[in-house]
């Protein structure tokens, strides 16, 4: 038997009337998800191109190559942003597009051009990330790239060319996008690119070593991050523009009221935003991980110390789920390193009770976005902060007919009255970016992750089709309120 159920859910009256004059909502995203173009134009090859190869590391054996063609359909999606009606775009500068081989690159600067004129001629803002994961090819086997110090001139220099061609017309800068997760899912686990781990891991990394490559790798995101800040400041500054770092940060929420839980949600809060913010706002990693890492964590010298301190404007903060935190560790493993190193457990239940609804591997717990918002607020003194990615995939939608994406509607929604929260009790928060405009390609879950508000039809081709989320969120920006979801408009059970 199939039975049509629909049911309501509350959702919270909101309006893009509820925020201050002045802020952005917009939609993120990064180059090699969203161009494709790879051998166009005369890019060279990153560190994807690359890892896309491998057999098994992507689950549907697809690659950026196309990905979504905004390359050649950049000013279709445009058109998209202004019916939309977000003000805000948040994207990225293929670093082998425009500087191949230390080399500029006029094919791939005159793209990025025509992109950004683009986008001020139709009234969107661009917030420019200089480097989203896709560092060349060629450095990362000549020496390592973020293996090694060396890479810190090269993307300095990379950056101070960014803001010398683009810099008259983007007022808003990120160096890194989530230099944490970059660490550790990369040069850990081996799950992104270039995929190195210790052989104790079973991803069938050819090299690396889990127990330290992260921690040197995120010493030098640091210095690389602060190096670019300094040319900014230094020789730019006249262009009237700011520059942060985009992190990304759950929140971790103790298990219990034991003072074990309550330590050990601390240094997963440590292990991840403070391995990043710390060392920017007070010149030093957290205590915690240098009492639990010892030796294995760099130093910085007093030189260093100066650079990273203070050097940024502002911070882009990546945020998409809540977990509970505990002692433990989340899977087996004998090896000293990162997941030893802070012993925490991620949970999403307790005592058999979800945190909240369990999509696609995100708990969605809009209380938990608040928290991190308040967290942030208190420990880091109140910095100007942007929301630069959140939102939620939905599998379910396999064909441009079926594109009820309620469950998006919800997430964006609670979220945001979360974020407002947030700034009525104080926050400094400049803008809000959903992830993302359009479905594309989500790294090593290929096209099988559907985060858009547009659907990409990948059959009839990468034709874009507003979700039931864009026409919401369209009406929110539009200034209408909504007190009701439906939830769901039809549900087989058999």
């Amino acid at each position: 038997m199939w039975i049509n159920l629909h049911c309501v859910c509350a959702a919270p009256a909101l309006s893009r009337r509820d925020f201050p004059p002045g802020f952005h909502f917009g939609t993120a995203a990064s180059s090699y998800q969203y161009e494709g173009a790879a051998t166009t134009g005369g890019r060279k090859a990153s560190i994807w191109d690359e890892f896309a190869k491998i057999p098994g590391k992507i689950v549907d054996s697809t690659s950026g190559d196309v990905a979504i063609d905004q390359y050649h359909r950049f000013e279709d999606d445009i058109d998209l942003m202004v019916d939309l009606g977000t003000d805000a775009y948040r994207f990225s500068i293929s670093w082998s597009r425009i500087f191949p081989d230390r080399k500029i690159n006029p094919e791939g600067v005159t793209h990025y051009n025509r992109l950004i004129d683009r986008l001020i001629e139709k009234g969107i803002t661009p917030f420019v990330t200089i480097l989203h994961s896709d560092t060349p090819l060629a450095l990362d086997e000549e020496y390592g790239s973020w293996l090694s110090p060396r890479i810190r001139k090269d993307f300095a220099e990379y950056a101070e060319l960014c803001f010398s061609l683009f810099g008259d017309r983007v007022k808003n800068w990120i160096t890194l996008n989530e230099p944490h997760l970059q660490a550790t899912f990369a040069y850990i686990l081996g799950l992104l690119a270039p995929g190195r781990c210790s052989q104790e891991y079973p991803r069938g990394c050819a090299a690396g070593n889990s127990s330290t490559e992260a921690y040197l790798v995120v010493h030098n995101f640091l210095l690389a991050h602060a190096a670019a800040v300094g040319i900014y400041r230094s020789r730019f500054q006249h262009q009237g523009g700011s520059i942060g770092i985009a992190i990304d940060a759950s929140w971790y929420e103790p298990l219990t009221s034991s003072r074990s839980d309550e330590e050990a949600a601390q240094r997963a809060r440590d292990f991840e935003v403070g391995w990043i913010l710390d060392p920017i706002f007070f010149g030093d990693y957290p205590d915690s991980m240098r009492r639990l890492v010892g030796d294995r964590l760099p130093r910085f010298s007093v030189e260093d110390k100066a650079l990273v301190q203070g050097s940024l404007d502002f911070l882009g903060v990546n945020h998409y789920t809540t977990n509970y935190a505990t002692t433990g560790l989340d899977f087996p493993v004998s090896l000293v390193g990162y997941y030893k190193d802070h012993n925490v457990r991620l949970l999403a239940q307790k005592d058999g009770v979800s945190l909240g609804p369990h999509v696609n591997g995100i708990n969605v717990v809009p209380w938990g976005f608040e928290k991190l918002l308040g967290y942030i607020r208190v420990r880091y003194k109140n910095p100007r902060v942007f929301i630069t990615e959140n939102g939620i995939s939905d599998d379910s939608l396999t064909n441009s007919s079926n594109l009820g994406d309620l469950t998006r509607i919800n997430y964006i929604s609670g979220y945001v009255d979360a974020m407002l929260t947030a700034i009525r009790k104080g926050s400094t928060i400049r803008g809000y970016f959903v992830w993302s405009l359009c479905d594309n390609w989500e790294w090593t879950n290929g096209f099988t992750w559907r985060y858009g508000l547009y659907y990409v039809d990948r059959h009839d081709n990468l034709t874009r089709y507003p979700k039931e989320s864009a026409k919401w969120f369209k009406s929110f920006l539009a200034g209408k309120y909504y007190n009701t979801i439906a939830m769901l408009n039809s549900a087989a059970i058999k």
